[in-house]
């Protein structure tokens, strides 16, 4: 099981939203992100931050660093390990199983991702077998997207699609990329961009919390 940080912005939270990072960073990277989202005082939602395990990087000469899988080559398309991504996604879906065995609703679980844990998010998020409540893939990738096999319980799931215009480490045209695999799948996914490089703006975040709302009812 994955180690993580856990956040409940109220007693009883009966929704969750599962974050991962990108790499090189930890679950503490986004944490501080909860008090922005200006979600509606009486919501009871948890937030689990995962932390990526430590592996060798090849694209940064074999060093070690926090990372959900291996990428080999910073090409436009992405060179990684499929095997270490999807390893990644079980270990997120172990995540999900818990949330729901803590007895919240699979339909109020959404997965979060930004860069390397987005591409781990799709992945773990399109193929899982019960309906989730959304999944946001920030500045990211969808990197299994011509090997994954899709859950026919979220061929409806809402996804937010967000990235940066001027980003130099995933190209905005990844991101339009995996929009364009998503709707070969048959999904609708709402997409905004934003004049920033590989980061989060307020804008984004904004974004993000209305999502949220919509997608798990808080008010």
């Amino acid at each position: 099981m994955l180690e993580y940080l856990c956040h409940d912005t109220a007693a009883n939270p009966d929704t969750c939203v599962i974050w991962l990072h990108g790499l090189g960073a930890d679950g503490h990277d986004f944490a501080p992100i909860v008090p922005e989202l200006g979600l509606p005082a009486g919501a009871a939602v948890r937030f689990v931050f995962p932390h990526a395990p430590a592996m060798p990087v090849t694209i940064n000469g074999g060093m070690a660093m926090p990372a959900w899988y291996d990428i080999l080559a910073m090409d436009i398309d992405r060179k990684v390990d499929e095997a270490q991504l999807r390893a990644s996604a079980a270990a997120v879906t172990e995540l999900i199983e818990q949330q729901i065995a803590a007895g919240i609703d699979s339909r109020r679980i959404v997965l979060a991702g930004f860069s390397q844990g987005g591409a781990v998010a799709y992945e773990a998020a399109l193929s899982f077998d019960q309906p989730l409540g959304g999944l946001i893939a920030m500045s990211t990738y969808f990197a299994t997207a011509d090997s994954i096999m899709p859950s026919d319980a979220n061929r409806a799931l809402p996804i937010l699609v967000l990235h940066g215009t001027q980003d130099p480490v995933v190209s905005e045209q990844l991101g339009l990329r995996a929009c364009r695999a998503l709707e070969a799948l048959g999904h609708v996914p709402e997409y905004h961009s934003y004049p920033m490089p590989h980061a989060v703006c307020a804008e984004e975040i904004a974004d993000i919390s209305r999502f949220l709302c919509r997608c798990l009812a808080l008010k």
